[in-house]
This record gives structure tokens, C-alpha cells and sequence, in this order.
């Protein structure tokens, strides 16, 4: 079918455009229970409906049947080898299904009990898509539910939704063209009041309009708005890029999955470094270079920018697109563990706040969701790029002698460029009003250059990857207070951690490079089960019920921090097999 691709409008930081619809299947009527937003909002326990479960972002079931007295009986129920690519994952679990995201663009539909197939949808991925997007493109992080459709994007730059009952295409809509404008779609959507929310990673050759957060309609794909990540001339935060030409701001992606507030109707999203990463490669480093390294809260019906706030002046590849957890709780900072508070706050109010580790800093931020406003920051892992935030106003100092000014020189940096934290996730339980991350203790020494043997040249640097001085793990967990910021408990490894989940039951689950997943207990850290999977555990585990029996699911593989980690820790030789591992009580 010919397609026809249509710039409509071009207004203020928005391009809008017609959407692309190839109706290559109708919605069956089948039996299968339509997923609401009110389900969405608030599921019932016994499903995962996205990525970190609900809207909130949080990565909590409250499934409690697997619990610390009998997790120790926990034994694999069934396994399933997944396609070859960069391996992420998130299951959905509903109606008894687990529908799991593969790399290359490859959807399954499983029974969730057995594993048995149910449907395969593979979508065709051109050769020139891959091409432009390489390794990076293969990841498929997470996707959607709604009604009775399941929702993505894909390598070649669409949304589609397929059939959740048949896995049949019902619609296609264009985000980007991948020959002029390629963008890595490996976070795929959330799903707030009928509108399907995704960002991307925009690659440096595509330029500033590839750089867009978009909403769509859920039930025919078409495009509701965009918001670009970099302001064009004229637009507010224009003069923040100083005489940078348009076509040469660059590189401001939203990478990762937002979290939404239906109450607020606001999304909340992250974004990721320029390119080049110095900024006196990008008009002086005097200028803010709006909007890399910031949250965005966005309103959800027209993707105006209600506030933001930006976390860091970039300048090292130290994005900050991750995971936002929303939460209601008392705020009260803790001065022996929190190093910056807001001194106007009335310590133990209730707020509604916007909290976690957003970036590869490892600084937990606490700002306040509805207005922006800086609540309190503290550091986790060793970092030395920020000096100071100034508690009143927010604003971020950074280390003047890491700020680089002239090709050639060399510095240090702490972290490196894949965390302190990185795309895995961390949880938040109420059961303990404490939040949990994985991070890491790594640096890198870091050479300013355009050589073409640089490591990321993209970036205008070549680094290395080392654990931070003095410091012999390199994988830790820790569980930090959301009220106070306290650290109420720190678990250290020598291999790098993953992802983690929350449960009823009292338990975080969470993985290694070295093959290991491990149940937790959240209030201690105590290790209480360990299962040797074989190969780095990079996907995102879940947990879900069905016929009235808890199950968790994870999945193994490699991805692109796994040869770093690995480099560093050589004594672990873990196989690199994509697998989806199910486990359950006897």
C-alpha cells in the first residue's frame, strides 16, 4: 500500500503530523477481556499491565503468596528461549497470558502457567532500519496493553497495534522516517486516558526534529501531539543553546519509559545528553542547552511543558531519562544522609512528590510533582561531577575541573557513562516507604576527541571503564527512605546488579551480570534465595498470579552495559543465551 507521509502543521515546539494508518487486520470479536484506563490506573494484583507495573512507576505487585517464610521452596516451572538481539524485556501478564516483548520487533503471546505458545508476531524489519540504528535497535524494552490491543514500537520507527487474542496488525502509524530521521524506539509505550505515550533516542546524524515525546490515540494510532526535546529559534529555551545553528542541536533523546499522574493528568519523562557531550563544542559552556539532562512534566492532553527542572549540564554522557516514582509521603529530609534541602519545606508535610534516582549520577532527587519544586537531593555511589545544589532554588553546580574546555584534555569522571544507575530499574514498596536500586561503582577515565578510533566518538570522547577507587564490588543494592532519604540498608556484590521488583510478600527480586537472581528481604537485605541462571540477568522481572497460583518471571540475555561490567569483573564467564525463566512454589 502506497504511503503517504504528510507535514501538516509546524507550531511553536510542535510538529504535527498526519498520521500513517495501514489497516492490515480488523478487531476480531473474541473473547477477551478489554483492559480499561481504570485498570490501568489502579490494576488488580494479580496482573502486570506495564512496564513498571502501574502508571506510578513504582515496580510493586502486591502479591503475597511467595513470601520471606517460603521463598526458599521457590523452583522453575516452565522456560522459553527468546530471539537474538539486546535483551531487555518486560512480560505483561493478563487473562492468564504473558505477552513478551523479543528483540528484532518480536512479540509473543505465552500461557502463563505453562509457557506453551499461544500466538508469534513478527514484524518485518528493514534492512536499511538496522542499518542506520545498529545493535541498539534490537532492544525491545517493554509494551503496552489496552482493550484488546497490544501496543509498540518498532525498529523502523512506527506505533502499531496488534490483536491481544490473535496477534493480527489492527493498525500502524509513522512516529519518524528511519532514512532521514532514525531514532532507536527501544522504550516502547505507557498508556494514560486512552492516549499512548513514547520517546525515543534520537541519533546525532538525524538531527533536532527526530528528538520528540509523542501521544497518540490508543484505539486508531493517530498522532494527538509531539514535543521536541530541543527548543528551535524562536521557541522558549532557544537562547539556552547560545548561536547553535538549529540543524546542529543534537542528540536529546527521552530513552526510557515515562510514569504518568491521571489525577494531574501529567507525564513525567527524562532526557539524555547532547552530542557532542562538551559543551564547549556546542556554543560555550556558559548555556544550559534546554532541555538535555532534564525532567519534563508534561501535560498529558497537549504535551505542553508544565515544568521542568534540569538535573545536570551535561557534559560526560551522564543521561537522566530514567524511571520517575510517584509518591505521596511525609517529607522529611534527614540532614546526616541528605547533603541538599530545600530550607522553605516543612519538614513531615504530606506532598505529593516525584522521587528516585533519574540519572547515571546516582543522586536521589525529591522534587514536587505538581510545581517542580526542589525538595532534597543526596548522593548514593561515589560521584564527583556536582559540587552543590543550592537548596532554595534547585540549581546544580558542577565540578569546574571536570567542566572541558579544549580537545585533547583528560580527566577522571565518577561515575561512568553506564551508571552509578542506568536503564535497569529500581522499585519502590509502601509496605516499607523505601525505595531500592540497583547501582554500580565505576568511573572513567576520559580523553576529549574526534579521532575516528574513539571509543564513542559520537560523543567526542574515548573513555575506559574502571570500579571507583578504593571500592572492590562493583554491583550494589540500596534501600533508601522516601520520607527521610535515609539509607536504610545497603547490599554489596562484586558482580553488577539488575533490575529489581517489590512484593507484598516482603521480597525485592533482582538479578546480576554473573547469572544470579536473587529474592531479598526489603527490610534487611538478606539475601533469602539465589537461583544461578547462567547467563547476565538483563530483563526486567515481574510477578503475577493465575488460577490463584504467584508466579515470577525474568529473562536473561545480554544487552549493552553487559561487556563493560563483564570487562571489569573477567573472573565471571556467564553464557549470553536470550531466555525467559518462570518460577513458582511447588
Amino acid at each position: 500500500m502506497e504511503r503517504i507521509i504528510n507535514l501538516v502543521l509546524l507550531c511553536g515546539s510542535f510538529l504535527i503530523f498526519s498520521p500513517v494508518l495501514a489497516q492490515l487486520g480488523s478487531i476480531e470479536e473474541v473473547s477477551f477481556p478489554h483492559v480499561t484506563d481504570d485498570m490501568l490506573s489502579n490494576p488488580n494484583e494479580e496482573d502486570w499491565l506495564m512496564w513498571r507495573r502501574t502508571q506510578n512507576g513504582w515496580g510493586y505487585s502486591p502479591l503475597d503468596q511467595i513470601d520471606k517464610s517460603n521463598v526458599t521452596n521457590l523452583r522453575m516451572v516452565w522456560t522459553r528461549a527468546l530471539t537474538e538481539g539486546s535483551q531487555t524485556g518486560t512480560p505483561l501478564a493478563y487473562n492468564g497470558i504473558l505477552f513478551m516483548p523479543n528483540p528484532n520487533d518480536v512479540i509473543q503471546a505465552l500461557n502463563a502457567a505453562t509457557g506453551d505458545l499461544i500466538w508469534e508476531h513478527r514484524r518485518e524489519v528493514p534492512e536499511a532500519a538496522r542499518e542506520n540504528l545498529g545493535y541498539l535497535s534490537t532492544n525491545n524494552r517493554n509494551i503496552a496493553i489496552w482493550r484488546n490491543l497490544i501496543i509498540d514500537t518498532s525498529v523502523d520507527d512506527h506505533l502499531f497495534a496488534l490483536n491481544a487474542a490473535t496477534g493480527e496488525q489492527v493498525w500502524e502509524t509513522m512516529v519518524l522516517d528511519y532514512n532521514t530521521h532514525p531514532a532507536i524506539q527501544g522504550a516502547g509505550p505507557i498508556i494514560g486516558n486512552g492516549k499512548v505515550f513514547s520517546g525515543r533516542s534520537c541519533r546525532p546524524i538525524a538531527g533536532p526534529d527526530a528528538c520528540v515525546i509523542t501521544a497518540h490515540d490508543a484505539e486508531t494510532g493517530a498522532e494527538l501531539w509531539r514535543r521536541r526535546t530541543i527548543p528551535a529559534p524562536g521557541e522558549p529555551g532557544d537562547e539556552t543553546w547560545g548561536d547553535v545553528p538549529f540543524e546542529e542541536r543534537k542528540h536529546v533523546g527521552a530513552w526510557m519509559p515515562p510514569s504518568y499522574d491521571p489525577e494531574l493528568n501529567t507525564l513525567f519523562i527524562g532526557t539524555s545528553v547532547t552530542s557532542p557531550a562538551p559543551k564547549f563544542l556546542l556554543g560555550g559552556v556558559e548555556n544550559q542547552h534546554l532541555y538535555h539532562n532534564s525532567t519534563l512534566a508534561l501535560d498529558g492532553d497537549t504535551g505542553e511543558i508544565n515544568w521542568y527542572y534540569q538535573h545536570l549540564n551535561d557534559n560526560w554522557d551522564l543521561d537522566h531519562p530514567f524511571e520517575r516514582l510517584l509518591v505521596n509521603t511525609a517529607v522529611s529530609p534527614d540532614p546526616n544522609f541528605v547533603s541538599w534541602i530545600n530550607p522553605n519545606i516543612t519538614s513531615g508535610e504530606e506532598r505529593k512528590v516525584m522521587t528516585g534516582i533519574p540519572g547515571k549520577t546516582g543522586l536521589v532527587y525529591t522534587l514536587d510533582r505538581e510545581t517542580g519544586e526542589f525538595l532534597w537531593a543526596r548522593e548514593t555511589v561515589f560521584q564527583n561531577v556536582i559540587d552543590n545544589i543550592d537548596g532554595a532554588s534547585g540549581g546544580v553546580t558542577i565540578n569546574p575541573s571536570l567542566t572541558f574546555r579544549e580537545m585533547g584534555e583528560f580527566a577522571t569522571v565518577c561515575p561512568n557513562m553506564h551508571g552509578g544507575k542506568d536503564w535497569e530499574a529500581g522499585a519502590y514498596s509502601p509496605k516499607t516507604n523505601t525505595m531500592y536500586y540497583p547501582l554500580r561503582n565505576m568511573c572513567m577515565p576520559t580523553l576529549i576527541t574526534d579521532d575516528a578510533s574513539a571509543s564513542h566518538r559520537i560523543y567526542a570522547m574515548s573513555v575506559r571503564h574502571e570500579i571507583a577507587e578504593g571500592e572492590s564490588n562493583l554491583g550494589t543494592v540500596y534501600a533508601i527512605s522516601a520520607e527521610t532519604g535515609r539509607t536504610a540498608w545497603k547490599y554489596e556484590q562484586r558482580a553488577a546488579t539488575g533490575s529489581l521488583i517489590a512484593t507484598g510478600g516482603g521480597l525485592l527480586f533482582g538479578g546480576d551480570t554473573n547469572g544470579r537472581f536473587k529474592a531479598y528481604d526489603q527490610e534487611t537485605g538478606e539475601v533469602l534465595w539465589e537461583v544461578n541462571l547462567g547467563s547476565p540477568v538483563t530483563g526486567y522481572p515481574i510477578t503475577y498470579s493465575t488460577e490463584d497460583k504467584q508466579y515470577v518471571a525474568v529473562s536473561t540475555g545480554s544487552a549493552a552495559t553487559t561487556a563493560s561490567f563483564l570487562s571489569i569483573t573477567p573472573e565471571y564467564r556467564p553464557t549470553f543465551a536470550n531466555n525467559l525463566f518462570v518460577f513458582a512454589l511447588p
